[in-house]
């Protein structure tokens, strides 16, 4: 086993629903001490109390991670009130479904820094306690979108890559560390985050993951120590045919768009 959480101090952001708070309950059921992050008071107390039935160390801290000078404070308590973190998890994120011709930079710099520069902060906090130790998690919540380009998401998208690419290289600087890093590649989960407002409706045949199967996939790459993980699994057979023809991808893609007249 590459992870047991039992004792393991695990901080997990946007926690206060979906994806965060279903890996901070099973964490804490495995015996886990978990910080959950999350803007929503009411949801982060409603999870912490279902953690702390398992763990009653877990802790809480309402966080807007668009705020730099917030996403220092979390580092800071979650080592003083955890005592240290072996597990970051840095899964909270906002979507953006827009198309390309009516983003503005103001809403592309905020999708950013959510998305990407925050994470990146709050790792890079963290990391001088990992590197004492010599051991720790890095586990980084990306999305299909990231590699396949999602259209009618460009800032979205351009957020997510960037998160997977800077993930990608932090695991070779870290190789011989102790620290392993984990890319995760979800394609559609079924979260209140694709219901979020001003973000153009997302067709409905694309069907949607259930948080439990996430959960389950995120939970055996830790376990087996892998460096990423799509799930479902077969979106690693799209990216390699993508990889094979990029202009037959890119063609194929916009013809199922004005197909499905999306965007």
């Amino acid at each position: 086993m590459e992870l047991d959480p039992k004792g393991q101090r695990v901080l997990i952001t946007g926690g206060s629903s979906g994806i965060g708070a279903a890996l901070a309950e099973r964490l804490a059921t495995a015996g886990a001490i978990v910080g959950i992050t999350g803007r929503d008071q009411v949801r982060l107390d409603s999870v912490l109390q279902r953690c702390r039935a398992h763990v009653q160390q877990c802790r809480s801290w309402a966080v807007d991670l668009a705020d730099p000078a917030q996403v220092d404070d979390l580092a800071n308590r979650a080592l003083d009130e955890l005592g240290g973190v072996d597990v970051v998890i840095n899964n909270a994120g906002v979507p953006k479904r827009k198309h390309v011709t009516l983003l503005d930079p103001t809403t592309v710099e905020t999708i950013t820094r959510v998305n990407y520069l925050a994470p990146v902060q709050l790792t890079l906090a963290l990391l001088p306690h990992m590197l004492e130790r010599g051991s720790g998690r890095i586990v980084n919540v990306s999305s299909v979108a990231a590699t396949l380009s999602s259209p009618g998401e460009a800032a979205y998208d351009g957020s997510k890559a960037a998160l997977a690419v800077f993930s990608e290289a932090m695991a070779v600087d870290l190789w011989d560390t102790g620290i392993k890093v984990l890319v995760v590649y979800p394609g559609v989960v079924d979260t209140p985050l694709f219901e979020v407002p001003d973000n153009d409706p997302m067709t409905d045949e694309i069907a949607r993951i259930p948080v439990s199967d996430l959960v389950d996939a995120v939970m055996d790459a830790l376990d087996r120590g892998l460096a990423e993980v799509y799930v479902p699994d077969w979106f690693k057979g799209i990216v390699a045919d993508k990889a094979k023809d990029v202009d037959a991808f890119l063609a194929g893609t916009a013809e199922w768009v004005r197909s499905h007249q999306v965007g």
